[in-house]
């Protein structure tokens, strides 16, 4: 089975052993089967070379094809990750280890999206394949599909039994034909040991360099066959727990000792047209409408705030700002809203959790029973749950308030200065630092149950396998926040007045309904009673139930010897049915439920009954299905096969879909592959038509209203009073790709037969793609002459109010183009020395990557190269292990190359400028470095059955470069960068 190592990845073995499976460089549909191996670190054999899975004797499936044909190479390029390279990079969640590979861009994990309050992904670990998104990524486990755990459809890797995984395969390519919807950017197939014996365990835990994100990990297994090896049940359980990276304070103060925040920012300066740049690049920003306790932001008293003890004192604006004192809240010498430099204590990028906390809970089960020789009835069970949490931001942060001078909170002397000013009231700005932190708590359960037959069968005199599986799974997902605060609530509460000597809230139906005033002048903490009004104990909540329903039947053989060899057919039909319904609280949804006899939501004036009454999470009620019927043929015809000319083969497929929501479509792909007369040269290529079919939330996306006055009518240029409805778009269309692949490979030639090589472009193009508008973007494309947005709005409604249904529509495209390139290299016992050394790297360029959004006055952006986002122009990963019976020793490489903060902005200094535009605006500095990270592993063997590991990631604790913003967030991208700094990890394996 596995050894114990440390690093990721490990290359294909070399000639002495037996010869591997697949790689990047060498994707076979079959080979034989390896016997299996022994805990002792040893020269690592490919990962599908050591599948023991129930698939017959002598065939192997690889995820680049349907075919099972002994012998034949799929023409897709596909990377494996085996068990020994799992299990190497020590990691908590298999999920890291997958989403380090090059090839994989935005990926989304538990250091991601934890900004968020409402989106729904905050700890939903998925992949992304050639920066196109989670969406576009197709990830199966045992060549099924898994039930989605957010309403895109995207699964949740956290949720798959990863002790059992024995190798992931990941396709980079549009893999439509084989698989159907959502494989344009590829596929990513776990594979299961299915046939597992024995026991075997392992326990681990970590720690960062500045002593948080404590991590345990427990799992266990254990398979055994019964009535003479025909009964074969298998179980599995994990824990996990990732305690995350909290929040630092208000101000630049980051979580343990991380020194590397800035708050670097893209402050505007306003200018367009003299010849200066309009951005520029500096450190220390800081937003100049509010403070941590409170700013007066506007006005003749503009520039007074106030210390926690509510004493009013001059802020320091930085960049010499001095305050204009209007009612526009301009600062002289400063930036359009921002300044630099001066107090920073308000603000909130710092108080976002760096990494949300993650808790897993794992089991899984399979039963097998073989009926026949090669041929087996199986069951599986996966129940699986998976909670996180994080802090979007400290307090909950306030500008453009309106407060009255006869506030009685307001110290003495700034109600005599709005006197001697003649004003009665004054624009506020905080942070809301006197508020309790919000926390976003996710919870997911997953129930997925699998029945199927599987094996050999004779038609005709010839031997074909067949798999025949239905799958049904849920996944229910709660998602609760604390300490939200209630807008209205909170405006009614801000407002108070002296009556009969005590201070309460103005509003009389307000103090009817519970309101009980707060003091925001300073740090003082409300009141229990105050809280409890403005901060309910039930906070915003979401319940959301997915189903997936699949049933698949295939068959695969070689019905023909034709004058090259066999030929080779796979086919099979399949049914798949998809469900979502979400359930919100009536603050956020709202409903009937406040009312006047409701204990949990009583009626109140400053509630809005159509909901959106939180500060944020303002969940919405909805519910959606459609259904899938397809079928795919794939042939594989052998052309060549010569010692003179080589071997060579045309690999076709097609599959027809019909979707219950848009119709019919079709995808396909052609390729074949050349095994030249050069010792181990293979050329290879592909290409395909691919699809991606509209998800739940696009086509039914629960819906939102919202009151938008002003609203510019540009039919008859006028403005008027609308109702803004978001919601889903059941007309959207599937995505259309065209993939080409092509690629050169160089596999263990006679003269090296530890060297592997390949090359391998790609380009991709996406059209129709499914974007959102703006309500004033749908409207302008219908007045310019867009019929397709015409039947969303009504600016002149006779029988009811003025409308825009704002959702998504067919109007984007996006084109990318790069290359892959993977070398590994095995060397048997090296210098004469006991033990293997294992060399590999794989690397992708992305030569560009424009996304067109297909809107007039727009023009397609390049994101290739822009740090900011997913899509570095390189990114590359090596390994280097040493391993010997005794112990195992492995380095580890990760990089991506230096890159701009968009490729949108035009470099210029003071004088030298062009005309600033909105498509192409001017900056001062355009760079952002790329990272280089070094990681370090070994493992012990005690005995052999035992054995001791350690891990250290990132072991020069390099810091992540800014990513600047226009905003006040936390100026980092989590997506390519490591932000929690060196990381220590150490277990113990077992395998009985």
């Amino acid at each position: 089975m596995a050894v114990l190592a440390t690093a990721l990845l490990c290359a294909p073995a070399i000639a002495q052993v037996a010869p591997p499976a697949s790689s990047a460089t060498d994707t076979p549909a079959a080979t034989p089967q390896s016997p299996p191996q022994s805990l002792a670190p040893s020269l690592p054999a490919d990962a599908a070379d050591s599948d023991r899975s129930a698939a017959p004797a002598g065939d192997i499936v690889v995820t680049g094809t349907r075919i099972t044909s002994s012998g034949f190479n799929a023409p897709t390029p596909t990377t494996v990750i085996g068990e020994e390279q799992i299990l190497k990079n020590a990691q908590p969640n298999i999920f890291t280890t997958v989403a380090q590979l090059p090839s994989l861009q935005g990926s989304t994990g538990a250091t991601t999206g934890t900004f968020s309050t409402s989106s729904g992904s905050q700890g939903l670990s998925s992949f992304s394949l050639r920066g196109l998104g989670t969406i576009r990524t197709l990830t199966l486990l045992d060549g099924q599909r898994v039930v989605g755990a957010n309403v895109t459809g995207v699964p949740d890797i956290s949720q798959f039994p990863q002790l059992l995984i024995k190798r992931v395969d990941i396709v980079t390519g549009g893999a439509s034909a084989s698989y159907g919807s959502d494989a344009v950017g590829g596929v990513i197939n776990f594979i299961t040991d299915t046939r597992f014996t024995g026991f075997k365990g392992n326990i681990q835990t970590g720690v960062t360099t500045y002593g948080d994100d404590g991590q345990v990990l427990v799992q266990a297994a254990v398979g055994k066959s019964f009535a003479d090896d025909k009964l074969h049940v298998i179980l599995s359980g994990e824990y996990s727990n990732e305690e995350g990276v909290g929040p630092g304070n208000f101000g630049e103060d980051l979580a343990g000792s991380r020194d590397w925040y800035r708050a670097t920012t893209l402050v505007d300066t306003g200018i367009r047209n003299n010849g200066s740049p309009q951005f520029l690049y500096r450190d220390h920003g800081q937003a100049y409408q509010y403070t941590k306790y409170g700013l007066i932001s506007a006005g003749p008293l503009q520039g007074t705030a106030f210390d926690a003890n509510g004493q009013p004192f001059q802020f320091n604006y930085g960049s010499n700002g001095v305050p204009a004192k209007n009612a526009a809240g301009n600062v002289n010498g400063c930036y359009v809203g921002f300044c630099v430099g001066g107090d920073q204590s308000g603000h909130v990028g710092s108080g976002t959790s760096l990494q949300s906390g993650l808790q897993r809970l794992n089991g899984y089960t399979r039963i097998g029973y073989d009926f026949a020789p090669d041929n087996e009835v199986y069951f599986t069970a996966n129940i699986a749950q998976v909670k996180s949490d994080n802090q979007p931001n400290p307090g909950a942060s306030k500008t453009g308030l309106t407060i009255q001078c006869a506030n009685p909170y307001l110290p003495a002397s700034i109600a005599a200065a709005c006197g001697a000013n003649g004003i009665t009231n004054f624009q506020y700005g905080l942070s809301n630092a006197i508020l309790p932190n919000i926390q976003v708590n996710t919870d997911r359960r997953q129930y997925r149950f699998v029945g199927g037959v599987k094996g050999k069968a004779k038609i005709l005199g010839t031997q074909w396998t067949y798999d025949a599986s239905y799958e049904h799974g849920i996944n229910t997902t709660d998602i609760r926040v604390d300490n939200m605060s209630l807008t209205g609530r909170y405006n009614q509460a801000i407002n108070a007045v002296r009556l009969n000597g005590e201070i309460v809230c103005a509003n009389a139906a307000a103090r009817a309904s519970g309101c009980q005033p707060i003091n925001i002048f300073g740090g003082a903490t409300p009141s229990a009673a105050a809280l409890a009004y403005i901060v309910p104990a039930t906070g915003p909540f979401q319940h959301t139930k997915q189903t997936q329903d699949a049933a698949a039947v295939s068959i695969s053989g070689e019905p023909l010897t034709l004058w090259a060899g066999p030929l080779a057919i796979a086919a099979g039909a399949e049914y798949r049915r998809e469900f979502y319904r979400v359930n919100a609280d009536p603050y956020g949804a709202g409903v009937s439920d406040i009312s006047p006899n409701s204990t949990l939501y009583p009626a109140d004036p400053s509630l809005l009954p159509a909901g959106n009454n939180w500060y944020a999470g303002n969940y919405k009620n909805g519910s959606g299905k459609y259904n899938v019927v397809e079928g795919f043929l794939e042939l594989n015809l052998p052309i060549l096969n010569s010692d003179t000319l080589g071997r060579a083969n045309v690999n076709a497929a097609g599959r027809a879909t019909r979707y219950s929501t848009s119709g019919n479509v079709y995808a396909w792909k052609v390729g074949g592959t050349w095994e030249t007369p050069l010792d181990g040269f293979r050329l290879r290529g592909v290409t395909s038509r691919d699809v991606r079919a509209p998800n739940l939330s696009e086509l039914f996306a629960a819906p939102t209203t919202t009151t938008v006055p002003n609203f510019t009518d540009p039919f008859r240029n006028t403005q008027v009073l609308i109702i803004q409805n978001t919601i889903g778009n059941s007309a959207l269309r599937p995505e259309i790709a065209r993939s080409t692949e092509a690629g050169i490979v160089l596999a263990r030639p006679k003269w090296a037969p530890g060297l592997s090589l390949s090359f391998d472009y790609y380009t991709i193009k996406l059209n129709d793609v499914v974007s959102s508008l703006t309500a004033a973007q749908i409207v302008n494309l219908c007045f310019q002459g867009n019929t397709e947005t015409c039947d969303s709005f009504n600016l002149q409604n006779t029988a009811g109010p003025n409308f825009v249904n704002v959702q998504s529509f067919n109007l984007a495209s996006i084109k990318t183009n790069g290359f892959d390139i993977e070398a590994s290299y095995q060397w048997r016992r090296p210098l004469g020395m006991a033990g293997n050394l294992t060399m590999r790297a794989l690397a992708t360029h992305v030569i560009k990557f424009v996304t067109d959004p297909g809107l007039p006055g727009t023009i397609p952006v390049d994101t290739a190269g822009a740090n900011s986002g997913a899509t570095p122009n390189w990114k590359w990963l090596a390994t280097q292990s040493y391993d010997t019976d005794q112990f195992s020793l492995t380095l580890q490489q990760r990089w991506f190359s230096d890159g701009v903060i968009g490729n949108q902005y035009v470099v210029c200094s003071a004088g030298n400028c062009p005309t600033s535009t909105a498509n192409n605006p001017t900056i001062d500095y355009n760079k952002m470095k790329g990272a280089f990270y070094f990681d370090v592993g070994g493992a012990v063997n005690v005995t052999k059955q035992v054995s001791m590991f350690f891990k250290v990631d990132n072991l020069f604790d390099h810091d992540p470069e800014p990513s600047p913003q226009t905003n006040t967030g936390l100026d980092v991208n989590p997506a390519l960068y490591d932000t929690l700094g060196r990381f220590y990890r150490i277990g113990v394996r077992a395998r009985f």
